[in-house]
């Protein structure tokens, strides 16, 4: 690992995570898009995948030139290395792979890496040095620790469902919300696993469930239920603990407001909807009071942003420095001019060709980081198991028996 830093301006640095090495048996979501992740800041990371049949996110869809959508976002810049793990030579390959990382992650079913012998304590008792990280639903104790967890059963069990949707239909988020929270503790752990191994010479043994990072994320409306006693309602587009907070209509379509604070809602009704007396009507003057008068304040805001057209109406809430957006859909995030002005969009190559991607959130001033390519199912199974020192004549053989793919 490098900690330095370019000695010139012009000079591009090294990334972050340059000669850093991964191993992950992972699939779906939840391990692949830490691990992307991590592939993005230099690592080399190395996705172990069954003979055959791989990541079953590659069978996901067929969205992008007949390669499944999820797969394409979770595993650029991987080397892929397809095993058999039920034999015992592909237990001994991955395991004299895992021997040579910096970093091990897997998000099997409940139990099946110690089956498989790749169990934290027996991998960190051979190599002292080693992080591990594994991922799994509900943690490693307790009634559901041995259950199978997918993304919505995480959401219906933490109460993430209950506090989403409408007043009339609770709903699941439109992305994997459990399956990124925990990618990003995942992501995390490895770094900060890695950072105190550079202090220590130790290694780490991290878990993280999808339920426990949910839960994480649920903190406002659990401390509501714990100290105040009452269930937050579902709110669509409003907010429970903020007014006014939605989308208000326009001459022409709507705009959606977020005031955060009572000097945010001053300037909205004096600078941006021009009234005076409805910035001082003690109803709404602190935002608990707005609150509570939910109902009347997004009716008074209503009746005045219907008397603009959109475009008009959001150039005079960023004048006076209010929080608006628009409401897009998908087509408007991919036009979107915050993506092309700032040159976000980089090419990434695929065996089904070029496609496009946006690079990683993560902006460097020094370094643009890493845009791999999608790897082919066991793209890199002979390269990788070269370098481990197994010739051409068993890398062969091991193809013949369908132990590698």
């Amino acid at each position: 690992m490098s900690f330095e830093v370019p000695q010139s301006p012009g000079e591009q640095a090294e990334l972050p995570l340059a000669g850093v090495r991964v191993v992950a048996i992972e699939q779906a979501v939840a391990a692949p898009l830490a691990t992307r992740h991590l592939a993005d800041l230099g690592a080399e990371v190395i996705k172990v995948e069954r003979v055959g049949e791989g990541d079953f996110a590659r069978a996901y869809d067929s969205y992008v030139n007949g390669l499944a959508s999820h797969f394409v976002w979770l595993n650029r810049g991987k080397r892929s290395v397809a095993l058999d793990l039920k034999t015992d030579r592909g237990r001994e390959v991955v395991t004299d792979l895992i021997g040579t990382a910096d970093v091990f992650v897997q998000n099997l079913a409940p139990g099946a890496a110690e089956r498989l012998g790749l169990g934290a304590e027996h991998l960190r008792a051979a190599h002292p040095r080693l992080v591990v990280v594994n991922l799994s639903g509900y943690g490693t104790a307790g009634p559901k620790a041995q259950r199978k967890a997918y993304d919505m059963l995480v959401q219906a069990e933490t109460g993430l469902i209950s506090i989403t949707g409408t007043p009339e239909t609770p709903t699941k988020t439109g992305i994997p919300t459990a399956d990124i929270a925990a990618a990003l503790y995942a992501l995390t752990s490895v770094l900060a696993g890695l950072l105190r191994r550079e202090r220590t010479g130790a290694g780490a043994v991290v878990d993280v469930s999808l339920f426990d990072a949910t839960v994480e994320w649920l903190g406002h409306p659990m401390y509501v239920q714990m100290y105040a006693g009452h269930q937050l309602p579902r709110m669509g587009l409003s907010h429970a603990a903020i007014a006014p907070y939605d989308a208000y209509p326009t001459r022409d379509g709507q705009v959606l407001i977020g005031v955060q604070n009572d000097r945010g809602w001053d300037l909205l009704c004096r600078k941006v909807l021009g009234d005076d007396e409805l910035a001082e009507d003690p109803r709404f003057a602190t935002n608990q009071v707005r609150v509570r008068h939910r109902q009347e304040i997004d009716g008074a805001v209503a009746q005045r942003t219907r008397g603009w057209g959109t475009a008009e109406l959001e150039k005079r809430l960023a004048d006076a420095g209010v929080p608006a957006a628009q409401l897009n859909d998908m087509t408007g995030l991919v036009a979107h001019p915050q993506l092309s002005a700032r040159d976000r969009w980089r090419e990434i190559g695929t065996e089904a060709g070029r496609i496009q991607a946006v690079l990683p959130p993560m902006t460097f001033s020094d370094t643009e980081l890493a845009m791999g390519d999608v790897p082919a199912l066991g793209q890199h199974t002979d390269t990788v198991l070269t370098r481990l020192g197994i010739d051409a004549e068993e890398i062969a053989r091991l193809r013949h028996d369908l132990v590698v793919g």
